[in-house]
């Protein structure tokens, strides 16, 4: 992708003095639904009017979309509103038809963009389209695999890029339905500053109450816009009740949020910003020093556990230093969040250390 200037051209088109908004149902369920919600949307910071036509499902039986008549009601929404419509696409025969609808925005979702074959399925049924193409990130923490898919669609001759972040699948309970792993969309964000990158709040969440927190990180680090799941009767909403919000609230949101400088050049500014970073560097360094220094201890108790033949892995060792430093991360300030992923890494580090000495 080396002409990456082109795919930011359409945000641009956009002429917004706010971040880019996809708003509506996370599906489709009757044109009175679809066409209510798009009318409250469309005088608000909304372009794009989203609802799900085809769901993909983990297990059959569950509600899969509407299908093409859901396109119907789009395409009545856009004539009545105004706004542009888009929705989730899946499969060549997805494609075909959501361009015969002439939907505006399709976007390849999580369990799609992990398939490189269905990728390609995708890229060549929409080769040269001057659609808007989205890419959310694929279950798996993978960029190479996201970027991937990014990479099939900018070969089809498709200009109009962009991605979404919706968070990452885990088997670990946390507070996001999706981890967001912050630090993939970040390196992608800085391996390609010209690919718009929108923020999936109501994936990552799966909880309404939390739409504006993430939402509003996002913002911080430089996203473009967002797309939230949006229902005028979100408890009884067909699909993903939990995580939707109402249009009324969605407006809140957008009061709510605040819209950063990305820089100030003011040298009051520039001083502050230089000396608070060199703090942070000694940081750093003092940071990769001490863990340094503990994995030569981790070497010298590989050796005593080679000496006495004992395993490396002492679960009620490794319990005992969880819990405590999870208590001591809370007096910090550290959340329990990033104290296990620090401690699992530095552990598993540690681990690795041992089992070069027993194996030596």
């Amino acid at each position: 992708m080396e002409n990456k200037k082109e795919m930011r051209n359409w945000l641009n088109e956009f002429n917004l003095t706010h971040p880019f908004v996809i708003a509506g149902p996370c599906s489709a369920e009757t044109e009175e639904q679809v066409l209510k919600i798009a009318h409250e949307l469309k005088d608000s910071d909304v372009s794009v009017f989203r609802a799900g036509i085809w769901k993909p499902r983990t297990r059959p039986g569950g509600f899969e979309g509407v299908g093409e008549i859901g396109l119907k009601w789009l395409k009545k929404a856009k004539e009545q509103t105004g706004l542009l419509m888009g929705t989730e696409v899946a499969n060549a025969a997805h494609v075909k038809l959501a361009l015969e609808y002439d939907i505006d925005v399709l976007w390849i979702g999580a369990r799609t963009t992990v398939n490189p074959f269905a990728m390609q399925e995708i890229a060549d049924a929409l080769a040269g389209t001057k659609k808007i193409v989205l890419v959310k990130n694929p279950v798996n923490p993978d960029l190479s695999l996201w970027l991937g898919g990014v990479e099939r669609l900018y070969n089809a001759g498709i200009e109009k890029l962009g991605v979404i972040h919706r968070g990452f699948s885990t088997y670990e309970k946390t507070k996001y339905r999706n981890i967001p792993e912050w630090q993939i969309a970040i390196e992608l964000q800085n391996k390609f500053p010209d690919l718009p990158l929108i923020i999936d709040p109501s994936h990552i969440t799966g909880d309404r109450n939390m739409i504006l927190e993430v939402t509003q990180e996002a913002l911080d680090l430089n996203y473009d816009g967002m797309i939230i799941e949006t229902h005028y009767d979100p408890d009884n909403a067909w699909s993903d009740a939990a995580q939707q919000v109402t249009p009324t609230a969605l407006k809140q949101i957008f009061i709510d949020l605040k819209v950063r400088k990305v820089d100030d050049m003011s040298d009051e500014f520039t001083q502050k910003m230089k000396k608070l970073r060199t703090n942070i560097d000694i940081l750093d360094e003092n940071l990769l020093d001490l863990l340094g220094k503990r994995m030569k201890v981790a070497d010298e108790i590989g050796q005593v556990k080679k000496d006495a033949n004992v395993a490396v892995l002492q679960n009620n060792r490794w319990n005992e230093i969880l819990g405590k430093m999870i208590l001591e991360g809370e007096k910090k300030g550290l959340t329990e969040e990033f104290v296990l992923k620090m401690f699992k890494a530095i552990h598993q580090e540690s681990i690795g250390h041992q089992e070069k000495v027993l194996n030596a």
